[in-house]
């Protein structure tokens, strides 16, 4: 008698998700299989995403994902505190400041003295990171372009709604400061 196939083996990162609702569902009955397939589905999707431009886009250029988050927003809102380019980045203090250390013997950013207190630090832009963020986001640009054309631009503006509504409704959500 032949063994039947094992259903997990054809299962990849994606697919996982229909099999996990199924047997978390079945598992515990207080479940909400469309608030878990939402999230899982969200999660896995923007893991996806976020590896794919790392691998072809920022890695080629010598830069992690961290380190693109960085330079962006050092290159989009200008010189700014540690404290400050955490929060628009959505890292931790202690993860910027590592960062900033490698960036900053990469020759990318420069550290200075804060104008409005000499205690602490400004940051910014060296014109090698600018150099390398601006090639670097023109690119990450395109890969965005390949994702995005999947949906009309119709479903583009609902999904960036949906999202934005989302992410309003989470009032009671952790959020990094």
């Amino acid at each position: 008698m032949a063994a039947e196939p094992d259903p997990v083996t054809e299962l990849d990162f994606l697919s996982f998700v229909d099999h996990a609702v199924r047997r978390a569902s079945a598992e515990l009955p207080v479940v909400d299989p469309e608030a878990m397939r939402l999230v899982l589905t969200l999660s896995r999707t923007a893991s996806a995403l976020v590896y794919d431009l790392e691998s072809s886009v920022h890695r080629p250029r010598g830069l992690s994902w961290a380190g693109f988050r960085l330079l962006f927003v050092l290159w989009l809102a200008g010189p700014a505190e540690p404290k400050r380019v955490a929060e628009l980045s959505g890292m931790s203090r202690a993860a910027v400041s590592a960062l900033v250390n490698t960036l900053s013997r990469a020759g990318l950013v420069a550290k200075a003295a804060a104008p409005s207190d000499r205690r602490s630090i400004r940051l910014a832009l060296t014109d090698d990171g600018h150099s390398l963020i601006t090639e670097a986001f023109a690119a990450h640009n395109q890969r965005e372009q390949s994702w995005a054309a999947g949906l009309t631009e119709a479903e583009s503006g609902t999904l960036i709604a949906l999202l934005g509504k989302l992410m309003a409704g989470a009032g009671t959500a952790k959020r990094r400061t």
